[in-house]
C-alpha cells in the first residue's frame, strides 16, 4: 500500500524522469508528487504529447519548482549534457525508449539507436556531470524472448533469446547499464519488468487495443469487430501503479547498485483470456466478433513471459497490491472516458 512505502530518502532530492510523458513515467510522476517532497524534472521532446500529464499540468504551470519539464532527446548528446549539467539529479529513472515491440519490426534502426545508443549517451552525460546519482535503467522481460518451457518461470540468469528488434535493443540497454556500473562505478540498478498495464497504456499493446476497440464499438464509431494478433501467448500481468512503487523501492537501498531484477505480477493468463475478460465487461458483448489481423502477428513471438521475481521480493519485501480485474476495469474505463471526450480517435492498425 502507498503508506507502507518509505520515501524519506527522496525528501527534497532532485529526481529526473526520462520519458515522463509515457504511461509509466506519468504514473511515477503522479506518485512522487503526491507522496514525496522531491523536486521532479521530467524530460520530454518538443513534440511529446502531454495528455498523460493532464493531472499535473496545473502544478507545472504554477512554476513552483516541484514539477519541471525539461527538453531533451536520447538521440542528441548535447541536450542530455545540458539537462544533467543543469539539473544535477540525485536520482534518475530512465524510462524513455522506443518501447513498442511491434513498431520495432518496421523501424529497427531507430529502435536500436534510441534504446542502445540513447542509453549510452545518457549514462555518458551522467558520468561527466552527475556521477554520484542513483540511476534506474529500465530494461525489459522481452530480452528473454523465446524461452524453453523448462526455464519457466524465468529468473535473472535465463539466457537471452530476443524475438524482436525491440528486444535486441533492450539486451543492448541491459548490457550498457551493466558496463557503466562495472567500468565506471556508476550507481546503476537494472530492472526487467514483465507485462505491466493500466490507464494510459499505449494502444499498440494487446490489452490496450482490445479495450480501445471495445470503447469505440460502444460509442458506435467502429463496427462490433475486435482485431487481434496471437491470443495464445502467455503473460503475467502487473498493474503500472504497482510497477512504479517497485521502481521507487529499487533506489531506496543504495547498496544494491549493480543488481539486476525481474519484476512482475501474480496473475498469469493467455492474451485471449484478457480479451474475454474485457469483452465480458461490455454491454455490447453479445454482438462483438473477433477477427485475426495478420498485421498484428509478430514474425517471432515471446510467448512464455512468466517471471520468477523471488530475488526482488526478497531484497525489497515488495508485492503487487492491485488485482488483475481492477487493472483491466481501469484500463477499459480509461478508454471509455477518452473516447467519450474525443470522438475522432483513430483506430491504430
Amino acid at each position: 500500500m502507498e503508506d507502507s512505502l518509505n520515501t524519506k530518502f527522496l525528501t527534497k532530492k532532485k529526481v529526473l524522469i526520462t520519458g515522463i510523458s509515457g504511461m509509466v513515467g506519468s504514473h511515477l510522476a503522479d506518485y512522487l508528487f503526491k507522496n514525496t517532497k522531491s523536486l521532479i524534472f521530467g524530460m520530454i521532446r518538443w513534440r511529446s504529447p502531454l495528455e498523460n500529464l493532464e493531472y499535473l499540468i496545473p502544478e507545472i504551470n504554477k512554476n513552483n519548482k516541484r514539477l519541471n519539464l525539461v527538453y531533451g532527446d536520447l538521440n542528441d548528446s548535447t541536450s542530455l549534457d545540458h539537462i544533467i549539467k543543469t539539473v544535477k539529479p540525485h536520482y534518475v529513472f530512465h524510462l524513455a525508449a522506443q518501447s513498442y515491440p511491434q513498431t520495432s519490426f518496421n523501424e529497427p534502426i531507430s529502435t536500436l539507436n534510441t534504446n542502445i545508443l540513447g542509453t549510452t549517451r545518457l549514462l555518458e552525460s551522467i558520468k561527466k556531470y552527475s556521477p554520484h546519482c542513483y540511476v534506474h535503467v529500465c530494461s525489459s522481460s522481452e530480452v528473454f524472448g523465446k524461452v524453453p518451457k523448462k526455464n519457466v518461470p524465468i529468473d535473472e540468469n535465463c539466457n537471452f533469446h530476443p524475438a524482436s528488434p525491440y528486444a535486441i535493443s533492450k539486451v543492448g540497454t541491459d548490457l550498457v547499464a551493466k558496463y557503466y556500473y562495472e567500468a565506471y562505478g556508476l550507481k546503476v540498478f537494472t530492472t526487467r519488468m514483465f507485462t505491466h498495464t493500466g490507464p494510459r497504456r499505449g494502444d499498440v499493446f494487446a490489452e490496450s487495443t482490445f479495450a480501445k476497440q471495445i470503447a469505440l464499438i460502444e460509442n458506435k464509431i467502429i463496427k462490433p469487430v475486435i482485431y487481434v494478433g496471437n491470443l495464445n501467448s502467455l503473460r503475467t500481468i502487473a498493474d503500472v501503479r504497482d510497477a512504479v512503487r517497485a521502481y521507487i523501492m529499487l533506489l531506496s537501498k543504495k547498496n544494491n547498485a549493480g543488481q539486476i531484477y525481474n519484476i512482475g505480477g501474480n496473475y498469469s493468463c493467455k492474451v485471449g483470456d484478457i480479451l474475454k475478460f474485457l469483452v465480458s465487461k461490455s454491454p455490447m458483448r453479445k454482438l462483438i466478433k473477433i477477427k485475426v489481423d495478420k498485421k498484428r502477428l509478430r514474425p517471432i513471438d515471446a510467448d512464455l513471459q512468466i517471471p520468477n521475481t523471488k530475488k526482488f521480493r526478497k531484497h525489497y519485501n515488495w508485492k503487487p497490491d492491485i488485482e488483475f480485474e481492477q487493472t483491466m476495469n481501469d484500463l477499459l474505463n480509461y478508454w471509455r472516458k477518452k473516447i467519450k471526450n474525443n470522438k475522432s480517435i483513430y483506430l491504430t492498425r
